[in-house]
């Protein structure tokens, strides 16, 4: 399934979450927490101005970014958890 965000919407795909630690104690499933990181996957166009100017989006796809802990919705795409925000909900991009 193909799907292109809208707006300044981005599709995000989250980064897996570390099974251990550095220590080497193995983290179960009900203690980890969501990771607040990602792979932008889609974009949208971009913003529209008040003056009906389409303003480009900062991300581009294959971007790795960090996100607010609550930022986004969760959807299922071909049975995989995505994210979908908006490009405000971004904190930074990770080089």
């Amino acid at each position: 399934m193909k799907i292109r965000p809208l707006g300044d919407r981005i599709l995000v795909l989250r980064v897996k979450e570390e099974e251990k630690t550095s220590g080497g104690i193995i983290i179960p499933d009900t203690a980890k927490e969501k990771p607040q990181e990602g792979q932008v996957v889609a974009v949208g166009r971009g913003k529209t101005g008040d003056k009906g100017e389409r303003i480009p989006m900062t991300v581009k796809a294959g971007d790795r970014i960090l996100f607010g802990k609550y930022a986004g919705n969760e959807i299922k795409i071909d049975g995989v958890e995505h994210l979908i925000m908006h490009e405000d909900d971004i904190l930074g991009i990770v080089e």
